[in-house]
């Protein structure tokens, strides 16, 4: 076996294993919008149950960067990566997920996974407009496919008539706009610190951003008069949703890059189609059915190619 053939099959076996943290990330991210919708059965506030979510993440990221600040090495950071690390903080974590969790006191889980699906189209076009990314025809054919089962997908929703809807949608689609700014963003800067010591100083500075906010409006009382099921429920976000993804997203984007990560963030819609079905009791119909097919087919095109 040549040494040619050799680091071809270790890019492929890379691309497969890139692909597949981004596929486990977007699965538990998309779990985010369940949790928080049961959440809000009980009386809590977006600002309140998103800083028990970053408070409960608080000290996994705390460790994740002390141990990544440690085995640096001599790769210190500079002002300028401060800077960025801040922005990106406050564009990810912050902002992206207070507007996501005023949106869905708004909006249906479903509604707003349809909202959040259009950052793969998002980081795709910032990419093309600021960093002079060629739109590739795998990523044209996967959008396409993606977009047709989405469309299906949520047909039903998108025609009910909802209270507040728009103002949801508006709050929603904020959300997705700084998301994808923020994976735009970011492909620069995992690769120059590495996924774990990004994550960690990103997400440190993101939970502290939140917990001022909270303490600049709230109480700090009101973080201990919390129904116990909303503490349960937003340490489960916390793991499940919040530091595993984090991680193995940003391993997935060093390894495939943010464009095709964001794609394969097209299968979290169905993924949280079928959860509030059984979760919550939103309906899924035939049709939905199919474009759940189509959406996972689109998912599949990239995840091949990268492969191949």
């Amino acid at each position: 076996m040549t040494d040619t053939t050799v680091s071809s099959a270790r890019i492929r076996a890379g691309s497969l294993i890139g692909a597949l943290f981004a596929f486990t990330a977007t699965f538990a991210f998309s779990a985010k919008a369940i949790l928080v919708k049961l959440a809000y059965v009980h009386p809590v506030d977006a600002v309140t149950l998103l800083t028990l979510r970053m408070l409960f993440s608080f000290p996994f990221f705390l460790i994740a960067a002390a141990w990544s600040h440690r085995n640096a090495g001599g790769n210190r950071l500079q002002i300028r990566d401060g800077v960025k690390l801040g922005i990106l903080g406050f564009l990810g974590f912050y902002l992206a997920s207070l507007l996501d969790f005023m949106g869905l006191t708004y909006l249906s889980a479903s509604l707003e996974r349809l909202i959040v699906f259009l950052y793969p189209t998002l980081v795709i076009l910032l990419g093309a407009f600021f960093l002079r990314q060629r739109i590739t025809a795998p990523a044209i054919v996967a959008l396409a496919v993606s977009y047709a089962g989405i469309l299906l997908v949520f047909a039903k929703d998108a025609s009910i008539d909802q209270p507040h809807l728009w103002i949801g949608a508006a709050l929603v689609f904020g959300s997705t706009l700084a998301y994808a700014a923020y994976l735009t963003g970011c492909e620069e800067m995992i690769v120059r610190l590495g996924p774990v010591r990004f994550t960690a100083y990103a997400m440190t500075l993101s939970c502290v951003m939140v917990a001022v906010h909270f303490f600049l409006i709230h109480p700090a009382a009101d973080l201990v008069g919390q129904p116990g099921p909303v503490y349960t429920l937003s340490f489960l976000m916390a793991i499940f949703s919040t530091v595993l993804p984090a991680f193995l997203l940003s391993i997935g984007i060093r390894k495939i890059g943010a464009a095709n990560a964001s794609i394969i963030g097209s299968s979290g819609p169905v993924f949280t189609v079928v959860m509030a079905y059984f979760l919550l009791g939103e309906s899924m119909s035939g049709g939905q059915m199919i474009g759940a097919l189509l959406v996972l087919s689109g998912v599949a095109l990239i995840s091949v190619r990268q492969g191949g």
